[in-house]
């Protein structure tokens, strides 16, 4: 399974102790659907049925947007 994601931001996201959860750890976003980024919101939970093989990509990078089957990614600059 794999994810076609639109990223905007330019430049890294610096992490720092505020980030941090209760348990001391911090949770990278790694589905690309979170919308706390770079932090893990639970967004993935939308993934777990998701087919190997198969590239999706959901409306508006939204996970409760539509979800659809994408034939493969476009390169870049298309």
């Amino acid at each position: 399974m794999a994810r076609e994601v639109t990223h905007e931001e330019r430049g890294p996201a610096v992490l720092d102790d505020d980030d941090k959860g209760d348990d001391g750890l911090i949770f990278v976003c790694q589905c690309g659907l979170s919308d706390t980024k770079p932090l893990c919101d639970g967004s993935h939970k939308a993934t777990a049925d998701e087919e190997d093989g198969v590239v999706y990509k959901y409306a508006d990078d939204d996970p409760d947007g539509e979800r659809r089957e994408v034939g493969e990614l476009a390169a870049e600059g298309e």
